[in-house]
């Protein structure tokens, strides 16, 4: 008998197989466990402006002039990021940028350095 895989939607355990899906009794989300698989082992994935793919702790320069509420300028085209960590979300990039402190960025207004 194969072991019973929790439902990636809602995370129920009362799932089972029919023939090569996987179909959860709570949701009724159906899913193939192979695909599964392959798709937690990719990871998150993260492009930049260029479609560049990104890692943790790359550096990145940022492409436009970018607006930071309560700061009385602006983050400027150009600004070199170092060591960037990335996150689910909108905002998708967390750093540290000299004289803003912590942040976090829109991978689509970067470019890997």
């Amino acid at each position: 008998m194969s072991e019973i895989q929790a439902c990636p939607k809602c995370k129920s355990e009362f799932t089972y197989q029919d023939q090569d899906l996987m179909i959860c009794s709570q949701c009724f989300h159906e899913w193939d466990p192979k695909e599964e698989s392959i798709e937690l082992e990719s990871g998150l994935k993260v492009l930049d402006s260029n479609g560049n793919e990104l890692v943790d702790g790359d550096s990145v320069i940022v492409i436009k002039d970018l607006p930071v509420k309560g700061a009385p300028k602006p983050i400027k085209a150009g600004t070199k990021v170092k060591n960037i960590h990335l996150s689910e979300g909108d905002h998708n990039i967390s750093c540290k940028i000299d004289g803003f402190g912590s942040m976090a960025l829109k991978s689509e207004f970067v470019r890997k350095a």
